[in-house]
């Protein structure tokens, strides 16, 4: 079986040290300010600046795959400066050929189907999130035919499964009939031909294949947020669904990771009765459950399972950094080996169906990818290309895993970065405090991981530490961490951003006049949170598809979000109740955006479906009337978040410049051709970013 994951929701998962300014809501009215004099960027000249375009342009290469016969070997690499798909033999590298020409926007995500002939790729416009399945032919000589098999406007299609036993069959779901609910099909490769398998009149909201691609399970999210795991029952001819289990919320990281081999059991992620999920195998028939793997500080993440056998083989275990734990010996000798080869991380990204040829990536701080060819049979490993070559030699710095702890006692697992002349020891700490940019995750319902990080690599070379925070609600720590963040926007989550910065100035890391907060989706809110609700605490902000309101938040989430809203109401708050909307109002920085008296830069993305214009819009708003200062930019060919080079070049571009100007660090100013290239409109505040 084999699945191609589409993006995830996300907005966008002892006496500790105190925060200087609690975080919560206030009331104090700036007062008003005459509109700000252009800001001088007060950073010294440098010519050891990495230049944005090696940081934000196209890798060389990227997303490597196998054929499942492992003759072919694909991979997404730029043509005219827009990411394509190319595919070569796998001993004639040197004979690729590109086998599509999307012109404009970068294709991200993409399988080999089992006829071993077709590669299916997801493609949205301008960002809308939308996504059609493109099918290509790579037997066809240089660029081949690309058909749109959806061809549905205004709909979303998902791929959802594939097996080997049904080559020429893929399973996906699309809501072209009912915008909040996804039907699921079978798709012909040959002809592009769909079959409806199950009118999604049920609400559920996926589903578990065995390997012939028979449906094992579905799931169903509940009006209190819980999730059914349902399996399928025949009467009187039709399909019907029975109860198997249910799922609470606060048990949210269980969930099932595919069927075993025989289709009588399924891997489980599974937390009820224990903080930290286990893998577990549970059987179909009694619901017994067997541990697999376990960890007393981390959930399951990655998985390695066999291609055709399907058995789990290795699970992994990420809490300052990623480590397998091996299930399987017959693959150990070969994850020893390739362990060895960078002393980073490595992820087994690609098999053939015999198992006899992988595609490894090795990955670390200072190490965005090196691909390598691995035969099993010989225990031989082939370099065979590095993602961005043109990063070698540049002076990229060291991420440190270092876990703060919180004031009410939570391990925080956070990742810093420093300037390379801030620590020319090497060792973890600044010899002297340096300016900070507080970088926070999106989602909530993600992590920051250890490992090589653009943003991180800018604003350290640009000359500041970075400090990135699992604050409480971030995901793969356990339940009850997870959990701790339920209706804590602007509270206890924001408390943790809060107490990590004390941290920073307790540590002698940065000066506490000079720490500046930046994030995109939830890391957008956090950064207008914490200009509002803790206004004293930073210096500037860059707050990059963040929400404002949560309330019209909430309100205008894509019809195909109905099941997750559920979630929201208990994590976030409810706004059909007048206690939820009270709470999600004191928790909006629109509420409080009279506090805001520091500078503000905003990007936007105009057809973001999850955090709509309208978010930014409005705050902007609100800073013009009381005469605040803001730098508003946005991008017309955008979603959630900006998928084109050229656009994230000039964004942080402006970023960089405007950090630079507030808090001292060096920019590369912003070229005519970078603004040219790019999309980027500057509603207000051109003077509020030098170089604009």
């Amino acid at each position: 079986m084999k699945r191609l994951l589409v993006i995830a929701f996300a907005f966008v998962a002892c006496g500790g040290p105190k925060s200087p300014t609690p975080a919560q809501p206030s009331n104090t009215a700036a007062a008003p300010a005459a509109p700000a004099a252009p800001p001088a960027p007060v950073g010294h000249p440098r010519n050891d600046l990495i230049p944005r375009a090696l940081l934000f342009g196209n890798p060389e290469r990227r997303a490597v795959e196998l054929s499942p016969d492992g003759k072919r070997i694909a991979w997404l690499a730029p043509i005219n400066g827009v990411m394509n798909l190319w595919v070569a033999p796998i001993d004639k590298l040197d004979k690729a050929l590109p086998v599509t020409e999307e012109q404009t926007r970068p294709i991200r995500q993409y399988v080999w189907t089992f006829t071993g002939k077709h590669l299916l790729y997801l493609q949205d416009t301008a960002g809308d999130e939308n996504f059609h399945i493109f099918r290509v032919d790579v037997t066809s000589p240089a660029l081949a035919k690309v058909t749109d098999v959806t061809p549905y406007k205004g709909a979303r299609a998902q791929i959802v499964e594939l097996s080997k036993r049904q080559p020429t069959t893929v399973m996906f779901t699309i809501n072209d009939r009912n915008p909040r609910w996804f039907d699921l099909y079978k798709l012909d490769v040959l002809s592009g031909k769909r079959t409806l398998v199950i009118e999604n009149e049920e609400q559920l909201t996926g589903y578990a294949f065995d390997d012939n691609l028979g449906i094992k399970m579905a799931f169903k999210t509940m009006p209190d947020g819980s999730t059914q795991l349902l399996t399928p029952e025949t009467k009187a001819g039709k399909l019907g669904w029975k109860l198997f289990d249910t799922i609470p919320l606060e048990d949210d990281s269980t969930h099932v990771v595919g069927i075993a081999p025989g289709g009588k059991a399924a891997y489980l992620a599974e937390s009820r009765n224990r903080d930290t999920a286990a893998m577990v195998l549970v059987d179909l028939a009694t619901k017994k459950q067997t541990v697999l793997a376990e960890d007393a500080k981390a959930d399951p993440g990655e998985v390695m399972i066999h291609p055709t056998k399907h058995n789990l083989q290795a699970v992994s275990f990420n809490y300052e950094r990623a480590k397998w734990k091996v299930l399987d010996p017959a693959i150990q000798g070969d994850l020893d080996a390739l362990g060895k080869l960078e002393g980073g991380e490595v992820h087994v990204v690609s098999r053939s169906l015999d198992d006899k040829t992988w595609i490894a990536l090795t990955t670390s701080d200072q190490n965005p990818g090196k691909y390598y060819l691995w035969e099993r049979g010989k225990h031989k490993s082939t370099f065979l290309f590095t993602s961005r070559p043109d990063l070698e030699g540049q002076p990229l710095v060291k991420m440190w895993p270092i876990v703060i702890e919180s004031r009410d006692h939570l391990p925080l697992v956070s990742y810093l970065s420093l300037p390379a002349a801030a620590d020319p020891d090497g060792d973890g700490k600044p010899n002297q405090p340096v300016p900070m940019v507080l970088d926070v995750h999106g989602g909530p319902w993600g992590r920051d991981v250890w490992g090589y990080n653009t943003l991180h690599q800018l604003l350290a070379n640009r000359g500041y530490a970075v400090l990135s925070v699992n604050f409480r609600g971030s995901t793969g720590f356990g339940k009850k961490f997870l959990n701790a963040g339920n209706l804590e926007w602007g509270k206890a989550m924001h408390n943790d951003l809060i107490d990590a910065v004390q941290w920073a100035i307790d540590h002698q890391i940065a000066p506490k006049d000079h720490i500046a907060i930046m994030g995109g989706s939830y890391g957008g809110y956090a950064t207008l949170a914490g200009l509002t609700l803790t206004p004293d605490v930073f210096a500037c902000g860059v707050d990059l598809v963040g929400p404002s309101n949560l309330i019209t938040l909430l309100g205008s989430i894509p019809p195909y979000w109905a099941p997750a809203l559920n979630m929201f109401k208990k994590r976030v708050g409810d706004p059909e109740t007048a206690e939820g909307k009270a709470v999600l109002a004191a928790a909006s920085p629109l509420t409080h955006a009279r506090a805001i008296h520091r500078p503000l830069l905003i990007g936007q993305g105009a057809n973001d479906p999850r955090v709509k214009q309208a978010e930014s819009e409005q705050i902007v708003a609100a800073m013009k009337e009381h005469h605040l200062a803001v730098t508003y930019l946005v991008f017309p060919d955008e979603g959630h978040g900006f998928a084109r080079p050229p656009n994230n070049i000039a964004f942080f571009g402006a970023a960089e410049a405007f950090l630079s100007a507030h808090l001292g660090g060096s920019y590369a100013p912003l070229t005519a051709t970078e603004i040219k290239a790019s999309t980027m409109q500057v509603k207000e505040g051109k003077d509020g970013v030098p170089g604009l």
